[in-house]
């Protein structure tokens, strides 16, 4: 094995239709004063793509994408050709998750267990010292298994994407700002352009399930499970805010959708239910001795169709630490989810209402009056308010991030 000096970078990237992206991509890629990485990506999309006359412009530019990498030399450079005529993805698997396995299960074949695999997307910016940051956070004393990095979506100057993709951040920070101030365990935003791990996790975890969206997440929820999470890097990935239908879910969909004025997929759930998710998680050293009514029991219940959840962990986990962190792993970041999702119908209050009533309970008088929440609007405020509350989130999830570094 490496000495943690020698780790080096395996750059993850999956590849479909990116040609306005890609050559930025690359001159980024170039600029890194971490010379020790190695670029794999996968140029992919579904094989029967070429005979839909709609499609075949994608698959074009994939090959273009192929063209492009094939000429470039100042780096090493892996092609897993999952684009031409009979290589592409045939029946159910295909997507960005089979694309990123694919290229990680390779990354493996070839690197050193203490090297790290980088994900990043094509549309992903940074600065020339970001492969140095990423060794930095794995350089330290305490044993991480994977490293989830800092976001911020640049504005594009075009008013119908930037309201979206600001409404979506905004979305994005108040749930995870809210997961932070009851320290929730799956605290961490999963972008698949943001996440690095060491080989050996890689390894250890049995990889990455192959999802055809969503599988940051589940990937990160896998992580998280296993162990240690840093979630602070002194440098942060500036993926692009466009429209996109690439993936079946996430920040492109989110936009097209908001776009059309569709933005029941996010909403904001009232803090009151973070509040009862927190006590849940609070009684579970209490439910190592006794079963006990949790503000979670009814969908708990009915979730796992179940009378008692508790009990079988109780009789599995001889422990209280084992079985405190065996609830943890069952009441997981998607159950979490769901719980919200479940709980929020019943929600009398529109988006800008609960954001509202969340910075009213949680934040000072004269923050809130820098914020003029008064006649605030997703739809009708100027992109400048929309991008102050924003900033502002980004500020208070940066600190968090900074003091805790690690989950």
């Amino acid at each position: 094995m490496k000495s943690e000096k020698q780790r080096k970078i395996f750059i993850a990237l999956p590849v479909l239709d990116e040609m306005d992206y890609l050559p930025e991509l690359i001159s980024n890629i170039k600029k890194q004063n971490f010379k020790s990485f190695e670029l794999f990506v996968c140029v992919n999309q579904p094989n029967e793509w070429w005979l839909n006359p709609e499609k075949e412009i994608i698959c074009k530019n994939n090959l273009l994408a192929i063209e492009l990498l094939q000429k470039e030399k100042q780096f090493p450079i892996t092609i897993i050709d999952k684009t031409s005529k009979g290589k592409g993805w045939e029946k159910k698997k295909f997507g960005v998750g089979w694309a990123r396995k694919t290229i990680m299960d390779k990354i493996c074949l070839k690197a050193d267990n203490n090297d790290i695999i980088l994900t990043l997307d094509a549309d992903t910016k940074f600065s020339e010292n970001y492969f140095n940051s990423i060794i930095d956070s794995f350089n330290e004393k305490e044993k991480i298994v994977a490293l989830s990095i800092p976001y911020y979506h640049n504005l594009t100057g075009n008013i119908n994407a930037d309201r979206s993709i600001l409404h979506y951040e905004i979305y994005m920070r108040y749930f995870s700002l809210n997961l932070w101030r009851i320290s929730n365990p799956y605290r961490f935003t999963a972008l698949g352009s943001a996440i690095a791990v060491p080989v050996w996790t890689y390894k250890t975890i049995g990889g990455i399930t192959p999802r055809k969206s969503g599988e940051d997440f589940y990937f990160l929820q896998k992580l998280r499970k296993y162990g240690k999470i840093k979630i602070w890097n002194n440098e942060k990935v500036f993926p692009a805010a466009r429209f996109s239908d690439r993936v079946f879910f996430g920040t492109g969909p989110a936009m097209i959708k908001g776009n059309n004025g569709d933005w029941l997929s996010y909403p904001f759930y009232h803090f009151s239910l973070f509040d009862k998710i927190n006590t849940t998680f609070d009684l579970f050293s209490n439910l190592y001795e006794r079963d006990i009514i949790t503000p979670m029991s009814d969908f708990l219940n009915t979730q796992f169709r179940s009378t008692n959840i508790f009990k079988p962990l109780r009789k599995n986990f001889k422990t209280r630490k084992n079985f405190i962190k065996a609830c943890e792993d069952k009441i997981d970041g998607l159950r979490i989810l769901q719980f919200l999702k479940s709980s929020h119908k019943t929600n009398i209050n529109n988006d800008e209402k609960n954001l509202i009533e969340y910075f009213t309970k949680f934040y000072k008088n004269d923050e809130i009056d820098r914020l003029n929440l008064n006649d605030f609007s997703f739809s009708k405020s100027p992109i400048s308010h929309l991008n102050l509350i924003r900033d502002f989130l980004v500020v208070e999830e940066s600190d968090i991030q900074r003091k805790t570094q690690i989950i």
